[in-house]
């Protein structure tokens, strides 16, 4: 009999997935709270009406790369653990099985 584990291939799957989910869901939020923290840091540093120099767009365009990271950090690593959880039950599940499967032929 094959033995297949199911933890890391569903892993693999909830990480796709988290992937998917991020460029429908995650992309364009991330860039829209990460520019408005930018802009509430550039405020703070250099005055409240935010100028359009070089210093306050090159802090917000940081600020919203951090944004999407962060997204992009927590929907692949949730669907992952999620995925990683479920293959790891799936797993339990199959060797409980093949155990009993074992000792009611001794």
């Amino acid at each position: 009999m094959k033995n297949t584990n199911y933890t890391k291939k569903l892993a693999y799957m909830g990480a796709g997935c988290g992937v998917v989910l991020f460029a429908i869901f995650g992309l364009l939020p991330g860039s829209f709270l990460g520019g408005v923290m930018g802009l509430n840091i550039a405020g703070t540093l250099l005055g409240t009406p935010v100028t359009s120099g070089v210093l306050s767009r090159l802090i917000v365009a940081a600020s919203m790369v951090v944004g999407v990271m962060v997204s992009g950090v927590m929907f692949i690593m949730a669907s992952s653990t999620a995925g990683w959880l479920i293959g790891t039950v799936v797993d339990a599940l199959k060797a409980e099985k093949k155990d009993l499967a074992t000792a009611g032929h001794k």
